[in-house]
């Protein structure tokens, strides 16, 4: 939510409270007379104005180690949402900014020789220092005092109100009471140095090197009409590799301008105390703490890549400003505080994060055709999507969707694509869900229903929930199976249905063994809860329960290892016999197979376990066997878990080596899923959050890829896709909500072609219902105030 608050005219407040002399931490008042601003950056310093132009009567002090005129880096980019923030809360910073911003549209990527240019972006940029001068002017206009080259006393909280602690990334206050905050910190793999260059770029620059040492990448934009901000930065190896370590500030930033001699026209670039340095990524558990709080780079930081930092600290002055007036009490302003920042600081901080893997794994999307580059480079942070960028370039995007062989109007989502023998007509899978409606693992008619709305929907694929090998493989006795002859004939009759009546639409089985995960209750009666009675032995890799509650499986012995192989694969004989289209082998979340890939659920010390060639060999035995009967022209994938999202799990490199070893075996695409392998995991959720494992495993081993994950809009597909992180994109919970989803987002792009079919009992429903008119007349004449004639 974009924050405002009240334009509160200056001295309209009059004369408030008398401040006690030594306030406690905690206070009953959210209105501080005494505050104390530790950091004179922007954010520490707008908080300053704005709590003091809210009231003069209020005796703030900022305290700055550094003096007035020292900063470090150059430019600032601000969004136009901040500056209507901005606007709203004092016109006289907008008006001071307003006077001395930079503007510009286009970004411009430069790869291989080749710019492409997209248009439509918006940005606003200044100088640094130009921003701390308007700052300073204003925090001595309105009376607030500013106290540089000063260190804050410690006992700050005791002689003021409020203490806002806006000391960056290397907060003192936080770290004295990391205790209470319990800070985060995340160092990355890049190495970056920020300088400066004597002339304006005239667009946002991104600029890739490919060097003997390795890719080095700038970042550049204009913040003034004779300067650009530069930013130079590579992996921490190629970082070593290029000899950077050994140089001092002046020869790397001879060396840099050297490398990017073409981006700068032969021009030099110059530093300000510039050092290399790697991107720490800070999360708190807690923003306040009694009467402090933290703001800015203190409590959060963004990388650089979506220009962030400033942005999140100004806006994090203006929320809490608000809430100090809206609130009756210090605690209940400071918790709305971080309760209105936090999730959008957490979002800035998703997308950062996407945006810094994006940039951490540049050498993997080299060799991608230069359009599409050029587009995922736009599209890095899932916050720049294929229809956005659209509307912001639709000449730009139009050619990126040539090159990837879109045919005019087409949506990516609606290409076609091929795996062995089998032609999907687009890109949409509907997910694997498991159901728990079965009756003795026999799917009945609500299966039938289930699988046949979705078949009608419009996706190419719909995959079934895992299917089970065996009784004592259920997750649930809801759970369907293939291990009776009774089973498969229910299973045909599905597969029949959609065949028939959904033609164009492919069914695929999933087959699996619940492993130590088995003999628990439906889903919506305790997921992952044991069963009150008629519970069946478990069997695991190793015997570890999933759940201290749970039932502690016996360890497989080498012929029961034998048994359940034969098991997948006669269940793979009646799923061919019963018409399914395409198998997979499910190898993920904590089942079985899984189980024997993951080193937190294999303890084996023989063959089967220890190093990962070893903890791979049961489930390529059984992928082998089951290819072997799985007839030849039809596709087979397998889904991983590519993170266990837990210490001394499965690593995203170990992903990319399981991905790699299934291929070896015949493996026709990767559906890459994580976690859910032991109970303690903590997933990092977030919209497409698997995507980037998909991503990986794509373009290292070059293996089609199934994305999963939080994936909700047609928009993401597009963007998915286009962008060639994934070749298929598999949605669950969308399907639950709209069995159409793929009809109607075919509807909403206005498409109608080879990539979707109405059934024809549905063609009449094929454009969005028409809803009533909610919009007003429009006045048929306007003539303002005065006399036409006069004007």
């Amino acid at each position: 939510m974009e924050r405002t608050i009240v334009d509160v005219p200056e001295g309209a407040r009059g004369t408030a409270r008398q401040a006690t002399t030594h306030p406690q931490p905690h206070h009953d008042t959210s209105h501080p007379l005494r505050v104390a601003i530790i950091g004179g950056g922007p954010g520490g310093l707008y908080a300053a104005a704005l709590l003091k132009r809210l009231d003069p009567a209020r005796e703030i002090t900022v305290w700055e180690r550094n003096a007035p005129d020292d900063t470090f880096g150059f430019g600032v980019v601000l969004s136009d949402e901040t500056l209507g923030g901005i606007e709203h809360a004092d016109p006289r910073v907008h008006e001071a900014l307003q006077r001395h911003f930079t503007r510009w549209d286009d970004i411009d990527i430069v790869h291989r020789g080749v710019r492409h240019t997209s248009g439509g972006h918006g940005f606003a940029a200044l100088g640094r220092k130009r921003l701390l001068d308007i700052l300073h002017t204003r925090c001595r206009d309105l009376g607030v005092d500013l106290r540089f080259r000063t260190e804050a006393p410690q006992d700050l909280p005791h002689t003021h109100d409020l203490v806002i602690a806006a000391d960056g990334i290397h907060s003192t206050t936080r770290e004295r009471h990391a205790d209470v905050f319990r800070p985060q910190v995340t160092t990355h793999r890049c190495r970056y140095i920020w300088l400066a260059a004597d002339f304006p770029f005239d667009s946002f620059r991104f600029e890739i090197a490919e060097t003997e040492h390795g890719v080095m990448q700038l970042h550049g934009y204009p913040y003034a009409p004779d300067a650009s901000t530069v930013i130079v930065e590579m992996r921490e190896e190629v970082w070593h590799a290029a000899g950077f370590d050994e140089l001092d500030e002046a020869e790397s930033i001879e060396r840099c301008a050297k490398v990017f001699a073409e981006a700068l026209n032969g021009r030099p670039l110059r530093s300000n105390n510039s050092t290399w340095t790697t991107f720490r990524t800070v999360v708190n558990d807690r923003w306040s703490h009694g009467n402090i709080v933290l703001l800015g780079d203190a409590a959060h930081t963004a990388h650089f890549s979506i220009g962030s930092g400033t942005k999140l600290a100004v806006e994090d002055a203006l929320a809490l400003a608000a809430c100090l007036e809206e609130r009756d009490t210090l605690p209940e302003a400071l918790t709305a505080y971080e309760a209105e920042r936090r999730p959008v600081v957490a979002s800035t901080q998703r997308a950062a994060r996407a945006s810094l893997e994006w940039f951490e794994n540049l050498a993997l999307y080299l060799d991608q055709p230069p359009r599409q580059f050029a587009f995922n480079l736009l599209t890095r942070s899932r916050r720049v999507t294929h229809d956005n960028l659209r509307l912001r370039d639709a000449r730009f995007t139009e050619s990126v969707e040539r090159e990837f062989g879109c045919p005019p109007g087409t949506p990516p989502m609606f290409t076609p694509f091929r795996l062995r023998g089998l032609t999907l007509r687009n890109r949409v899978v509907v997910s694997p869900m498991d159901m728990y409606s079965a009756v003795d693992g026999v799917p009945g008619d609500f299966h039938l229903v289930h699988l046949g709305a979705r078949a009608l929907g419009g996706a190419a694929l719909v995959m079934t929930e895992m299917v089970c090998v065996s009784a004592e493989g259920r997750i649930t006795p809801g759970c369907a199976g293939l291990y009776t002859g009774r089973q498969a004939e229910a299973w045909k009759r599905i597969t029949g249905f959609v065949h028939a009546q959904a033609p164009g639409t492919a069914i695929g089985v999933q087959l699996g063994h619940s492993g130590r995960k088995g003999s628990t209750k439906v889903m919506w009666e305790g997921m992952d809860e044991p069963l009150e009675e008629g519970n069946w032995p478990l069997v695991a890799p190793s015997a570890l329960p999933y759940k201290e509650s749970g039932q502690t499986p016996r360890e497989l012995s080498r012929a029961q290892l034998t048994d359940i192989r034969e098991q997948f694969t006669a269940a793979a004989v009646r799923a061919a016999r019963a018409g399914f289209d395409l198998l997979e082998l499910h190898c993920a979340h904590g089942y079985l197979l899984s189980g024997f890939l993951s080193p937190l659920t294999n303890r084996r010390t023989d063959a089967y376990g220890g190093s990962l060639d070893k903890r791979l060999r049961f489930p390529l035995e059984v992928f082998d066997a089951v290819r072997n009967v799985w007839p030849g022209e039809r596709p087979m994938t397998v889904r991983i878990s590519a993170t266990d999202w837990a210490e001394g799990g499965t690593s995203a490199e170990d992903a990319v080596e399981i991905a790699r070893a299934f291929a070896a075996h015949g493996a026709d695409a990767i559906d890459v899923s994580t976690g859910q392998v032991v109970a303690d995991e903590r997933p990092e959720f977030g919209r497409s959050y698997q995507t980037p494992f998909a991503d990986r495993i794509r373009h290292t081993t070059g293996l089609p890829v199934i994305a999963v994950g939080a994936i909700s809009s047609w928009d993401d597909v597009n963007s998915l896709i286009l962008a060639g992180r994934a070749d298929l994109c598999a949605l669950a919970r969308p399907h639950l909500y709209d069995p159409h989803w793929t009809l109607h987002a075919a509807a909403e792009q206005g498409y109608a072609g080879p990539g979707v079919s109405w059934p024809a009992p549905y063609r009449a429903g094929s454009r969005r219902p028409r809803t009533g008119r909610l919009d007003a007349p429009k006045p048929r004449l306007s003539l303002g105030g005065a006399d036409a004639r006069e004007r």
